[in-house]
């Protein structure tokens, strides 16, 4: 079975919830291409947003792929230097926070009733 990054911020949810706060529409490859920023709002509503400098293991972080363009990607923090995330093509993985990544970043975020 795989899953989107999404998908694997949405299972720990239900893991630690059960009920997601929210009914998701369907995805589609597109979704972000209306210059919404659909994911950084839904994170905003359901999880607490931290400075992404103070991150912990456990948080959610959300990258832009591109300056001006919708924040569409997503992870959890395991480590300082850390996280694990799925993409297309390839399994849950965990990588390294490299540079490429940490100047991507456009939101951290806390789950809900964890103290950091």
């Amino acid at each position: 079975v795989g899953t989107d990054c999404l998908g694997l911020i949405r299972g720990v949810w239900r893991e630690l919830y059960r009920e997601e706060p929210e009914r998701m529409s369907a995805y589609t490859r597109d979704w972000s291409a209306t210059g919404n920023e659909t994911l950084l709002a839904a994170a905003r509503r359901h999880f607490i947003e931290v400075e992404p400098d103070q991150a912990l293991a456990g948080d959610v972080v959300i990258f832009r792929y591109r300056e001006r363009l919708p924040a569409k990607h997503c992870g959890i923090i395991s480590a300082p230097d850390r996280f694990i995330h799925a993409i297309e093509g390839a399994p849950v993985c965990e990588v390294a926070m490299t540079h490429w990544w940490r100047r991507r970043v456009a939101g951290a975020f806390r789950f809900p009733g964890v103290t950091g």
